[in-house]
């Protein structure tokens, strides 16, 4: 019986993963909240920025408007997520986030409540000004915006 050998040779990439010199995942983590926490005040002007848009939509004067005007009041709560979502500021998203649901949920032929976004709108608006530590407050207003989209979205089948 012959046995045949022949010398294995390493590739460069083994050779790489092997070698000292990488970042370990605990600088590599803390490096990256750097990055993104170096885009906070750009990102909570985002925010703002969106908030106002949010604000300005006009209510739409009749069903053919509607869709128009709930695709601004839409792209403005979305981009709320965004840019509060990398920043963990989950009240902002989950608020926005049940106003796109409410707009996802509308049906096209019928008249949508206005008066829904007018208070996500200033839900948002309280939501961005509130202090962190009123934990409290902002679970009431989020409760508050569950309670509205529990009425007007169709029960779930």
């Amino acid at each position: 019986m012959a046995v045949i050998t022949h010398a294995r040779t390493r590739s460069k990439l083994s050779k790489m993963i092997d070698s000292p010199g990488g970042v370990s995942v605990g600088v590599a983590l803390a490096q990256a909240r750097a990055n993104i926490e170096s885009k906070r005040a750009e990102a909570m002007a985002v925010v703002e920025v969106q908030i106002a848009a949010l604000e300005a939509v006009v209510p739409p004067a009749n069903l053919e408007e509607q869709g128009f005007r709930l695709n601004e009041a839409y792209r403005a709560a979305n981009a709320v997520i965004d840019a509060a979502s990398p920043f963990e500021l989950l009240d902002l998203c989950n608020a926005a986030s049940g106003l796109c649901d409410l707009i996802d949920g509308a049906p096209a032929n019928q008249t949508f409540d206005w008066r829904i976004v007018t208070v996500h709108a200033r839900s948002l608006r309280l939501l961005q000004t509130l202090p962190v530590e009123e934990a409290a407050a902002r679970a009431t207003v989020l409760d508050s915006l569950k309670l509205v989209a529990d009425r007007k979205l169709p029960p779930k089948a």
